[in-house]
């Protein structure tokens, strides 16, 4: 069991330009000697094990831009991303633990975007995905 960090780049001003993540988004995961893929694209495949523990970041490409997490949707019975923050800080995160094997589980990340707290979801076609063992 490992923990496996999902970081993603937002290049906020262009998002908020262009009302889309599409070209906008770079996922990464520290997990590549252990499976995944497509990273640095919106498409990322992060390999994961049962019981391994997810946590989810977000970095603006612009420090001064509002930027955060609002949601991840996926299949809860994989697992239930919850949003916490860091000790003694108001800087949150998702994290989730793998509840069983799996093929292939598809997600949504769901962003707040500049000061209006603005949602922008990710294209339906090219979605990220956690990749399982099964």
């Amino acid at each position: 069991m490992k923990t496996i960090t999902i970081v993603s780049v937002v290049d906020v001003v262009g998002a908020l330009t262009t009302d889309s993540l599409e070209n906008n988004i770079y996922l990464l995961d520290n997990n590549k000697n252990g499976g995944s893929s497509e990273l640095a694209t919106e498409t990322l495949k992060t390999k994961v094990n049962k019981g391994d523990t997810l946590l989810w970041t977000i970095m603006p490409m612009e420090p001064e831009s509002y930027s955060a997490i609002a949601n991840i949707e996926i299949d809860k019975a994989v697992c239930e991303p919850k949003q916490l923050t860091y000790e003694g800080s108001d800087v949150t995160y998702w994290s989730a633990t793998i509840k069983k094997d799996f093929i292939e589980a598809p997600y949504s990340i769901h962003f707040k975007l500049g000061n209006k707290e603005h949602v922008v979801k990710p294209n339906k076609n090219s979605r990220p995905a956690l990749i399982g063992n099964k």
